[in-house]
């Protein structure tokens, strides 16, 4: 028993990895080709993906959005824990990143699962919502500027259901939202998201200390 959360040491987080892992092949390369990229730090951890996937299959999920993309790991995982009739849309600005992502998609067999719409974010986001209204989405993933995090929670919160999960990464930010000498820009920008999303009566919250936070809020 204890009163909070243990401490994860690299040694309990091999273990970790050991004992509940089950990384297919497709995504472990994938992992392994952007730990060669100078963003690596931008792809979430493994256990994320897999605790994802879980959360999709619990629900019982067909629709998913994500906002930020990168080289497309959380969207294959998402994919692969899809019905086969599933679908991710996904937002991101580089034809280069996403050009890997297309290459394990499709190794996979899930490329036509995911949609990809380049360009900003919050005008894929807009487009998709005019384009099909709101409450189509199941779950929703966000990953990208942090700056712009507000905004797109906004507006994933109107595209998805009632019901429906918003998963948000990076909001614990290595431990800074808690250091008050830090008064960088993303760090002060994911500190008035936690506190917005905190007081936020039209959602179920619980953050997560996996990989390096991660808000879950489910839509009322």
């Amino acid at each position: 028993m204890s009163s909070r959360t243990i401490q994860v040491t690299d040694t309990l987080h091999r273990y970790l990895l050991e004992h509940s892992l089950r990384e297919p092949d497709v995504l472990q390369r994938l992992r392994a080709e952007t730990a060669g990229m100078a963003e690596r730090n931008m792809q979430i951890s493994p256990e994320q993906g897999q605790f994802m996937q879980m959360l999709l299959r619990l629900m019982g999920a067909r629709r998913c959005l994500e906002v930020g993309t990168f080289t497309g790991y959380s969207a294959l995982a998402m994919a692969l824990a899809l019905p086969e009739d599933g679908n991710v849309v996904t937002c991101d600005r580089s034809e280069d990143y996403t050009a890997v992502a297309r290459r394990y998609w499709s190794e996979a067999g899930v490329d036509d699962r995911i949609a990809l719409m380049l360009g900003p974010a919050a005008e894929s986001l807009a487009t998709l919502e005019a384009r099909e209204g709101g409450g189509g989405y199941d779950f929703a993933f966000i990953d990208a500027d942090k700056t712009g995090y507000a905004d797109y929670y906004e507006r994933c919160l109107r595209l998805l259901r009632p019901g429906g999960l918003i998963a948000v990464d990076n909001t614990l930010w290595d431990g800074r939202v808690a250091d008050d000498d830090n008064p960088g820009e993303d760090t002060m920008a994911l500190r008035a998201f936690n506190r917005a999303v905190h007081a936020d009566e039209r959602v179920d919250l619980s953050l997560v200390p996996i990989g390096d936070g991660l808000t879950l809020a489910r839509k009322r």
